[in-house]
């Protein structure tokens, strides 16, 4: 039995569970990492903490999920959830969950590594449609996040005509910083999210264009550079930004534009707003520190040609997850960002002013690992628990 649930039964019979809102106002005191560093301008980081007024509860939708990675609505309901190890589920509307889809391609589950994101698109009614990321296995034990697509069959037991559409280059024997995320933007081309693999020689390439490593990459349907994408010298024609670590959140904004937000080491999560050929610094520039508690590099937090994250924290939360609120059942939730923290177990909401953040609020703190966070149609908010007995979770005001 999950943490959550577990929680759930002690708190009664009910089937739902009251969450505080951004009842802890202490996450802003906890002090930083990097004690010595100093945000480039005001709300960079530490947004104030929201009141919030309105107290979601959380019902259990659906359990028996084995570390579940990514999730995707169905427009004729239900969901098609990941799990690491290799499976692609459907959660039907009654929370029913389905046996594994057949035709998923082998994944290397290892680490971070494993069956990754989900994506459909808004025509999936008629094409059926689905795309997916994962940790590949490329043989001598080298692997790399990839991207495949294949079309579900009507009776949701196979995916058919899979293919492999993109391979992140290099491949590089680590079972770290996969990435990633799919998502579809305004033009039908498909943002693909990804990580620098962590160790100190591979994390370097954030800054190569000649790879794909720590890139936001942009790609047709069927695989190949996005027409639209900027011309970077002696660059990957599918790089959209580079200098990116870890990059497990991504949604496109009302604005059509596409917001990340990557995991900083000891601090320095970042929360961006990609912009075609631009330099997000990574690991030139850092408002973290190396695990061990030494600078990363240099220890500059600022350099010439590179981009200022719009928000960071130290300590980190772990980002995992993104979605912009635009339901009817949170009113005061409209514009806000909603993301998914692993390490604070936490659902951390921001307002924003523009591209500044203006507050910040936390929910569920200390319940859960989120994995996951979408917005249902009905406006509900739909999150997925990082863990052995995984689950999805449905917020509604209480």
């Amino acid at each position: 039995m999950t943490m959550f649930r577990r929680r759930l039964l002690q708190g009664a019979a009910a089937a739902a569970l009251p969450l505080a809102a951004a009842r802890a106002a202490g996450f802003n005191d906890a002090p930083p990492n990097a004690r010595d560093q100093r945000p480039a301008f005001a709300g960079q980081t530490r947004a104030p903490v929201i009141r919030d007024s309105a107290t979601p509860r959380a019902q259990v939708v659906a359990g028996g999920l084995e570390n579940p990675w990514g999730l995707a609505e169905l427009p004729g309901g239900g969901w098609l959830v990941t799990e690491r190890p290799g499976r692609i589920r459907r959660i039907g509307r009654d929370g029913r969950l389905s046996p594994p889809i057949a035709g998923v391609p082998s994944v290397d589950f290892q680490g971070q590594g494993g069956l990754l994101d989900v994506a459909v698109r808004q025509n999936f009614a008629e094409d059926r449609r689905v795309w997916w990321s994962y940790a590949e296995p490329r043989g001598q034990g080298l692997n790399g996040t990839s991207v495949a697509t294949g079309t579900l069959s009507a009776d949701f037991t196979r995916f058919e005509d899979v293919r492999v559409i993109f391979r992140q280059q290099p491949g590089w024997r680590s079972t770290l910083h996969f990435g990633s995320r799919l998502v579809f933007d305004r033009q039908g081309m498909l943002f693909v999210t990804t990580g620098e693999r962590s160790l100190p020689e591979p994390r370097e390439l954030s800054q190569d264009v000649s790879t794909h490593l720590g890139k936001v990459l942009r790609i047709t349907p069927e695989g190949g550079a996005a027409p639209g994408n900027p011309a970077i010298a002696g660059g990957q024609p599918e790089i959209w930004s580079f200098g990116h670590r870890n990059l497990q959140s991504a949604a496109l904004g009302p604005d059509g534009a596409l917001w990340t937000i990557e995991h900083g080491p000891r601090g320095g999560d970042e929360l961006n707003r990609p912009q075609p050929g631009r330099n997000y610094g990574w690991p030139a520039i850092s408002y973290g520190l190396e695990y061990s508690g030494r600078a990363i590099g240099q220890g500059r937090t600022a350099a010439e040609g590179m981009e200022q994250p719009l928000y960071y924290w130290d300590p980190v939360i772990a980002p995992s997850g993104l979605a912009f609120y635009d339901g009817p059942l949170f009113p005061s939730w409209r514009g806000s960002l909603l993301v998914g923290g692993l390490a604070a177990m936490s659902l951390v909401r921001l307002t924003l002013d523009g591209q500044r953040v203006t507050g910040e609020a936390r929910y569920l703190e200390g319940q859960a690992r989120i994995r996951d966070v979408r917005v249902a149609r009905d406006g509900a908010v739909m999150l997925l628990t990082d863990s052995a007995e995984g689950e999805l979770l449905r917020l509604t005001p209480a």
